[in-house]
């Protein structure tokens, strides 16, 4: 058996966020396609391609390991993979309704917090392994001091917000509603955190595949192959149906383009990007529509949403690694694995100059948060090594 490493964990799970939160770059390359097209054109990638072919090279017997988990195990996985990526679909809806900043903290807070402590509440081990012991109320600590730091990078945010001119503002924030915005906020930090449950139900792949003779750094990798199917599913059905609403099915296969795509802007990255961000999410600066009959890149356009999809997928594929690291506190994973997200999609935002022209205690904030964020995932992971000492916990 491999010994945890909680700090070898960190760097995995550091790199899982350097992939999170630079997946949406190659998306910049894509020319003159409707977000519902590149997306699931980028997701065959991330949900289904990449976990099943990386799975199959790092799995002893991948097929047989799956055939032979429990059906509700399958299930489980794959349902709650499919309410994760509803969850991601409606994460854009709180952006709408609260604003960048706002939005992200509630549903990022909210999908943390659920994401790290549901899994031992349900098994009943909160009490035991995390308040009676010296590593989980360490680890309980980094928790907070994430949050904490959740907190500061949203309130730069909102100072950056409100350090924007009127016509800014509006554009931002064009149908602000608080209550209901909390409402999408919750709806979504919930059901996003469904990926941590999803791969705790899935658990039991992960020992069959230890038993089929997987290394242990690869026996999360077929887990993910049911959850991710899940998650394929919901996103699947919402752009098929984006597809034919706004009659953009045709893009995946004419290098011609039949009308100008619905909203036509020229995304860019935003300043903190999440899993799966959906349409509304992206911030846009508008440009002149394209005429129809212009020639769309197809090749690079493919080329560019399959890696952005393959580096999507890479942030779970570390956080796998990651996780068999962490030990008997292996639900401590997901705090990590949230900062991770924050920190490198928001350093992002900070070379792509998104923060140029914003005060200097605007940056402040955001530089407190960043560092904080880094704290909270040291602070994890030093719990996680306590754990690991001969002495025990």
């Amino acid at each position: 058996m491999m010994t945890a490493n909680p700090f070898l964990g960190v760097v995995f799970h550091w790199l899982g966020g350097l992939a999170s939160g630079s997946f949406y770059v190659p998306f910049r390359g894509v020319k003159k396609w409707a977000w519902e097209v590149y997306w699931l054109a980028g997701g065959f990638f991330s949900w289904i391609i990449a976990p099943w072919v990386l799975a199959s090279i790092n799995t002893h017997d991948l097929l047989a390991v799956l055939r032979s988990a429990p059906a509700g195990c399958l299930l489980k996985a794959y349902i709650f993979g499919a309410l994760w990526g509803l969850g991601g679909l409606t994460f854009g809806l709180t952006m709408r309704y609260l604003g960048m900043s706002l939005g992200m903290g509630v549903a990022l807070g909210y999908c943390a917090v659920i994401g790290t402590l549901v899994p031992p509440i349900i098994h009943h081990e909160f009490v035991k392994k995390v308040l009676q012991t010296t590593s989980g109320l360490v680890i309980l600590i980094g928790i907070v001091v994430c949050m904490l730091g959740i907190a500061i990078a949203g309130m730069a945010g909102m100072s950056k917000e409100k350090e924007m001119t009127e016509d800014e503002k509006k554009s931002s924030i064009k149908e602000f509603n608080f209550f209901k915005g909390i409402l999408v906020a919750t709806f979504s930090g919930v059901f996003s955190a469904c990926f941590a449950m999803g791969l705790d139900a899935a658990a039991p792949i992960a020992e069959l595949s230890a038993r089929h003779g997987t290394a242990a750094l690869w026996t999360g990798l077929p887990k993910l192959c049911v959850v991710l199917l899940g998650g394929f599913t919901s996103n699947f059905i919402w752009c098929v149906i984006l597809n034919i609403k706004n009659r953009t099915a045709y893009q995946y296969f004419s290098s011609r383009l039949r009308q100008a795509p619905p909203k036509w802007e020229n995304a860019t990255i935003i300043e903190a990007a999440v899993d799966a961000p959906s349409e509304e999410v992206i911030e846009r600066r508008r440009k002149a529509k394209p005429n129809t009959g212009d020639r769309v890149p197809m090749a690079k356009n493919y080329f560019f949403s399959g890696l952005a999809g393959v580096i999507w997928y890479m942030q779970f594929f570390f956080y796998t690694m990651g996780e068999t690291q962490m030990g008997s506190y292996k639900f401590s994973s997901w705090t990590i694995h949230m900062a991770s997200i924050i920190i490198f999609s928001s350093l992002w935002g900070i070379a792509l100059k998104e923060w140029k022209g914003s005060s200097g205690f605007t940056k402040t904030l955001l530089a407190m948060g960043l560092a904080t964020l880094i704290i909270s995932t040291i602070i994890v992971g030093y719990g996680n090594y306590l754990a690991a000492l001969p002495a025990g916990r």
